[in-house]
């Protein structure tokens, strides 16, 4: 995706050389050529543009309009099984500490009344791409680094390439019917949208898509929008592809209603939980083993539940997982997001004790309760 931990696969990578170095959060006057890897860019004093060429060491140049930005030159090329060359991008709201101006941006789910967007396209026939129209999303109102929710809109794919995991069903947004994806790249989960044919020119409802993705147990109406970013992912080639116009507005004061579908009880639920800890007078280890005893394959996944007081993790391995409180998030690492049916995913950690130890009594994964085994 875009500067996440594909980004830091290519870290040392050399930037090609410049045609003209624009620094970060640089204002565009007149049309402005950036070459740099990271270069961006201001426009309308509102919106960031970005080259963001992070897959590959050949050159990317864009030109940078009042409106929008072209891709001049595009020297990539990455095996279509792989991942890209780089996310030349026009976004609203924060990326690595490069904030639009002025932004409302992070913004907590529930406090958005509306999230729109006015996009458009020109498309080359010559090459291998996706315009993606990009959201991601946090837990925390985070301003730097990987969020860990991408939502991807895939308006327009040309070549044999093909979003992250696999298809997990349809969705009907905004007057469309969208083949939904669900995956997870090693470094954040994904949700994908993609178009049945080219779309050069749309209205997107933003929140239409944040709900469904909430719906499908992926978020929660806690999470954080941070930003919201349309551009173009090339494979090969790719010069000519230009966003022309876009735009973007996010207003608070909302009331986000809960999901639609209320998660089935424990015990009836397509996984199942096995905890097995070992204490002692200050300290604890623990071993979960998650059970697919669903019948779809599970790409990237989710573990919540609640510590008993006086229970803190301190390490752990086989998943990243995090406390708050009381309450513990355990998420796949990049080597076992994938579960298939009947299959077993398992992580452990270890933490500190004061008081009688007492294990977890429930357990939810991507927001749907599980058994216990």
């Amino acid at each position: 995706m875009r500067r996440t931990l594909r980004a830091l696969a290519a870290a040392g990578l050399l930037a090609a050389s410049s045609v003209v170095a624009v620094a970060l959060g640089g204002t565009a006057a007149a049309d402005t050529v950036i070459c740099e890897q990271y270069g961006s860019t201001v426009i309308q004093n509102r919106y960031v543009v970005q080259n963001n060429k992070w897959g590959t060491t050949a050159q990317q140049c864009i030109n940078v309009t009042s409106s929008g930005f072209e891709i001049t030159t595009q020297n990539g090329s990455n095996p279509t099984n792989g991942a890209p060359t780089a996310y030349p991008s026009v976004f609203l709201g924060c990326h690595y500490t490069n904030c639009s101006p002025g932004t409302n941006l992070p913004i907590q789910v529930s406090q958005i009344s509306s999230a729109t967007s006015s996009i458009n396209y020109r498309y080359v026939s010559n090459a291998i791409y996706n315009a993606s129209y990009d959201i991601w999303l946090d837990p925390s109102p985070k301003r730097d680094g990987v969020n860990q929710m991408e939502i991807m809109i895939w308006l327009n794919r040309q070549g044999s390439i093909q979003p992250i995991g696999s298809p997990v069903g349809n969705a009907n947004i905004d007057g469309r019917n969208w083949e939904v994806w669900r995956g997870n790249n090693g470094g954040n989960n994904v949700i994908s949208y993609v178009a049945p044919s080219a779309i050069s020119s749309a209205n997107l409802n933003l929140l239409a898509f944040i709900n469904d993705t909430r719906n499908r147990g992926a978020i929660t109406n806690s999470w954080y929008l941070t930003s919201i970013q349309a551009g173009f992912e090339p494979w090969q080639g790719g010069a000519g592809l230009a966003v022309t116009n876009f735009s973007a507005a996010v207003n608070g004061g909302g009331n986000n209603p809960p999901p639609t579908t209320t998660p089935p009880p424990s015990g009836s639920g397509a996984c199942a939980v096995k905890y097995t800890a070992n204490s002692w007078n200050n300290g604890f280890t623990a071993d979960v083993q998650i059970t697919n005893t669903g019948s779809s394959t599970i790409n990237g996944w989710t573990l919540a539940y609640s510590l008993p007081s006086g229970q803190q993790v301190t390490n752990s391995w086989n998943a990243t997982v995090s406390q708050s409180g009381s309450s513990v998030t355990a998420r796949n690492v990049g080597h076992n997001g994938t579960i298939a049916p009947g299959g077993t995913a398992s992580f452990g950690y270890q933490g500190t004790l004061n008081g009688a130890y007492a294990n977890p009594t429930s357990f939810t994964l991507n927001g749907t309760a599980c058994s216990r085994s």
